[in-house]
């Protein structure tokens, strides 16, 4: 199932943006084989609800161990692409960088996921979402006028500056790699995905419509039609009413007399009587008023909320006792489904192995190279 189907992926276990984006692959339809050391390493829960593991085998491998390394090796020479999300070097005092992996497999795409890159002078430092953000300049930007910058938990580096761009370069090697007959390494840093997000408020910053003050422009608050609001039971609703017709609509519905929103002078003003208004009703009030109208009006929901849009859409579904998101985006004629639910570490190890090939599998189970989770 899926377009990237007949894809093969191996995936030096890691935590956060690299396991996410290979979730992604496995969504997608490739067959993605996670290597991760005997036991499992950091996780934020038990290992059924790492869910950014979901829909892929387990393998454990103790890397430090030359048996285990080649065992990667010849995993590689099958492979199509290997993700790992190492510090820089790492990966090479394993005997796995990109030059060991294109010496068994040439075509191979190697997809690098740091926060700082490959190279720099911080390509050595620790660091973590919040790090990339506050260099590339996205986290100055998100934050109400006189106010610190706030944190966008960590989806806006991790997983949109970091998976996402991770997957686009991966896809666009894989293509390039049919044609060229030679791979070549992805540097995915969440830094630069980061900065590159920011590529429209760039633009606007150069042509004088958006400013640094942080709270003060179009899409960050600045704007009193594009905001949220208290209601009345200490919920939200958010209004993104741009358009002037939108805008129209909206203060038809909330049924006020509003001053003229094109001089700024007034945003105040009307900020007060938004504030006021919508305080007035609960949430569930304030939708069913807007309930089909071009208002731009929607309510601010918690993590797997209930909508009639996203149940219409089964944007969430619940599997293995579990609510979670659904894969996306979606295809007319290769179908994504959810796959497999998070494996423990190691619980796929002798038959995934063996089904990618490796004869020495009972050895290297034997020596504790390779290491097989007890099954329930």
């Amino acid at each position: 199932m899926g377009p990237l189907s007949g894809v093969k992926v191996v995936e030096l276990a890691g935590l956060g943006p690299a396991p996410f984006g290979c979730m992604l692959l496995a969504e997608l339809g490739a067959d993605v084989l996670r290597v991760e050391r005997p036991g499992g390493g950091l996780a934020m829960g038990p290992p059924e609800l790492e869910l950014v593991n979901r829909g892929r085998r387990s393998v454990a491998l103790d890397l430090k161990k030359p048996e285990a390394v080649a065992a990667v090796l010849q995993l590689v020479a099958k492979a199509d692409v290997l993700v790992e999300g190492f510090r820089p070097g790492v990966a090479e005092r394993l005997g796995l960088g990109p030059e060991h992996c294109h010496a068994v497999n040439r075509r191979l795409v190697y997809g690098r996921m740091t926060g700082w890159g490959q190279d720099g002078p911080l390509a050595q430092a620790a660091g973590h979402d919040i790090d990339y953000l506050a260099v590339s300049g996205a986290l100055h930007a998100i934050g109400r006028a006189g106010g610190p910058p706030q944190v966008p938990a960590n989806l806006l580096g991790d997983f949109a500056g970091g998976s996402l761009y991770l997957v686009v370069g991966v896809l666009a090697a894989l293509v390039e790699a049919r044609s060229s007959g030679e791979g070549q390494v992805v540097d995915a840093a969440i830094v630069d995905g980061a900065a590159h997000l920011t590529t429209m408020l760039l633009g606007a910053l150069a042509g004088g419509a958006w400013t640094q003050d942080r709270g003060t422009n179009l899409l960050d608050t600045g704007a009193p039609f594009y905001d949220v609001y208290e209601t009345s039971d200490g919920k939200h609703v958010s209004v993104g009413a741009i358009e002037p017709q939108f805008y129209d609509e909206l203060v038809r519905l909330l049924g006020v007399d509003a001053p003229d929103r094109t001089d700024p002078a007034t945003w105040p003003e009307l900020r007060e009587l938004f504030t006021k208004t919508f305080a007035q009703r609960t949430q569930a009030e304030w939708i069913d008023i807007f309930d089909g109208s071009d208002a731009c009006v929607a309510p601010v929901l918690p993590l797997a909320g209930e909508h009639p849009h996203l149940a219409a859409r089964g944007t969430f579904v619940d599997k293995d006792g579990v609510r979670q998101a659904a894969p996306a985006p979606r295809f007319s004629r290769t179908p994504t489904e959810l796959g497999e639910p998070p494996a423990r570490p190691g619980q796929h190890t002798r038959e995934a192995l063996t089904e990618w090939g490796l004869a020495n599998v009972d050895e290297l189970l034997r020596s504790g190279a390779a290491v097989q989770a007890e099954t329930n």
